[in-house]
């Protein structure tokens, strides 16, 4: 839909900008007072301009004697406007948020930037501006942001006003995210970043192999990239090595956070920054050096590949990560090699800030790391030793140095703890909020137990404690808990939880665990996993948190009539009946979920 600029004579440009003042007015609420066949007013107005009639030319009388003439289409649906002023978009929303949407190569490519647009330099106000069908162009900004890019695509080819505002998309989006299908195209990709000028996030599922080509795209692409992250499929490859992307963090000078799976062709990496804060690197194998010099970083999450041949020289590489980032606040490493020795070497760097230590996989970790962790670092706010040797002695230094800090604590996969453990930890940490014990108190004369299953071979044989060969019980009672998982844990026989906070309680496969023996008081329960659970189990658990909803229910006060009749619900105060009613529709809308499959 092409629209010629009208052609404006010098001496009449003081009355077209009179004209121009009055005609470019926002956009009516509530509709179109004009005509949308010949753009005259609607009351007392009957159009005799047939939609399919030529292209005529309309005089738009002004408040001057002189008058703009426009070669307009009869399918406009509003008056010809004057040109729209250049405004900037930095105001405009966050544009292309949206999650685990394909994006398939294959499609036609069109160019993004419409190079035959009549006004390629213009940037308009979508809050000022009516689009093709007299729809404002704020409305259609909100709609099409909401597409994916393939969405987008397809819009940018409806009309003129369409492919103005996804234009306007493109260039004003600051997070990205994309699907990379097997078959697809680096010039595609590149296409897509390249209509981004000011996209800061960038989040790449690739169903396809990752180069350095791929890596240096996104840095010429993007050269404002504050956060990157790529995640890969089954099926997929990373083929980027330690040298490439050493490269591409010391090129991205604004690179905040880094997040990259599938990183075992690293081979080893120097990380040089001063911006990075944030390094996520999963399935790292064979490492010979690693060396961080970034001084900012804060956070830093290491996944190893559980391969026995495993070369990495943990201790060297914690020492030397303690040395160089002083400013650690966050740090998870999961490998089978870490030890007592690097439990050492990381205590001896001395980072003040630490809040939050995440040492998984580690069976060579017992009670004596837990001293060492505690001596150093007394105000943790997370504490994860799942797969650890630690005992129930382990658990009462935790809870000896942590009392007023520790409010996630995680002990998964740990034999030596026992019930009892678990009920001291949960009477002596009072700031307690989640805590994970799952497929430590197991029954190990249980022949399909979920270790079986899984094939969990890094497990230490401490399985066979004497404390496992009977039954535990479970009791506690907490006022902040909010998350409880006791996952795999067959050596549960009765479980009483008093926790009034408690919203997510994990009781997958705790099999032996008697419907007779289990006690609930937990109100705010929204969702319990039975899944492996004995059926009369899963009937307690349903039939128990009925029951607490309905007591919730029914906690209103009751009184009877002033003829004594019969007995009403009512409150205290005639003033609080519509807060008492919300508060029972609160009740009835958060009813537990009980997951079985």
């Amino acid at each position: 839909m092409h629209h010629p600029q009208p052609h404006i004579s010098t001496p009449a440009s003081a009355s077209f900008a009179a004209a121009a003042a009055f005609d470019f007015k926002p956009a009516k609420r509530r509709g179109s007072y004009n005509c949308g066949r010949c753009g005259l007013p609607k009351k007392g107005h009957v159009c005799h301009v047939n939609s399919s009639t030529n292209p005529t030319s309309i005089s738009t009388p002004t408040s001057s004697p002189s008058t703009v003439t426009v070669e307009n289409s009869s399918s406009a649906s509003r008056p010809p406007h004057a040109p729209p002023i250049r405004q900037s978009y930095t105001h405009l929303r966050r544009a292309l948020s949206f999650d685990d949407i394909e994006t398939r190569a294959d499609t036609p490519e069109r160019d993004l930037d419409d190079s035959d647009s009549p006004y390629p330099g213009t940037d308009l106000d979508p809050d000022n501006e009516m689009v093709s069908g007299g729809l404002p162009a704020g409305c259609l900004w909100e709609v099409l942001r909401r597409l994916p890019p393939a969405g987008l695509l397809a819009a940018a080819s409806v009309c003129k006003g369409w492919r103005e505002t996804t234009k306007r998309l493109w260039r004003a989006a600051e997070e990205l995210r994309l699907m990379v299908p097997p078959r697809g195209q680096l010039r595609f990709i590149g296409s897509v970043l390249n209509k981004c000028p000011s996209l800061v996030r960038l989040s790449l599922k690739m169903e396809s192999d990752v180069d350095a080509t791929m890596l240096a795209c996104i840095a010429f692409s993007c050269p404002n990239l504050e956060s990157m992250e790529i995640s890969t499929s089954n099926t997929a490859v990373n083929r980027i090595t330690g040298d490439e992307l050493g490269r591409f963090v010391a090129d991205k000078r604004c690179l905040t956070s880094l997040k990259m799976e599938g990183s075992s062709n690293l081979g080893g990496f120097v990380l040089s920054s001063s911006s990075l804060s944030t390094l996520w690197l999963s399935d790292l194998y064979s490492l010979s050096k690693m060396v961080f010099n970034c001084p900012n970083l804060k956070e830093v999450s290491l996944e190893f590949s559980r391969q026995e041949n495993d070369t990495t020289d943990l201790t060297t590489m914690v020492d030397a990560m303690g040395r160089s980032c002083p400013r650690l606040q966050n740090i998870h490493i999961a490998s089978v090699r870490l030890s007592h020795a690097v439990v050492l070497s990381l205590t001896a760097a001395n980072l003040r800030g630490l809040r939050m230590l995440s040492l998984v996989l580690g069976s060579e970790i017992t009670d004596a790391s837990v001293a060492a962790i505690a001596s150093s670092y007394s105000k943790l706010e997370l504490l994860d030793l799942s797969g650890s040797s630690i005992s129930d002695s382990g658990i009462g230094m935790i809870c000896n140095v942590f009392p007023n800090t520790l409010s996630r604590l995680l002990l998964a996969l740990c034999p030596n703890i026992t019930s009892s453990g678990i009920q001291f930890a949960t009477a002596q940490l009072p700031l307690l909020e989640l805590m994970d014990c799952g497929m430590s108190v197991c029954d190990p004369d249980s022949q399909n137990s979920p270790c079986d299953e899984r094939g969990d071979n890094e497990l230490p044989n401490a399985l066979n404690n004497k404390l496992h060969l009977m039954y535990q019980k479970l009791i506690i009672k907490h006022s902040r808990l909010k998350k409880l998982s006791l996952w795999g844990c067959s050596g549960l026989d009765a479980l009483c939880l008093n926790c009034p906070e408690l919203n997510d309680l994990n009781l997958n496969s705790c099999k032996n665990l008697h419907p007779e023996r289990l006690l609930l008081q937990c109100p705010s329960l929204q969702n319990v996993h039975a899944s492996g659970c004995q059926e009369s189990l899963i009937g307690a658990i349903k039939s128990q948190v009925s029951d607490s909803m309905a007591s919730l229910e029914n906690q209103f006060q009751c009184k009877r009539l002033a003829d004594g009749s019969k007995r009403v619900r009512a409150p205290d105060c005639l003033s609080q009946e519509a807060s008492d009613d919300k508060k029972r529709r609160k009740v009835v809308e958060q009813q537990c979920k009980v997951v079985v499959d």
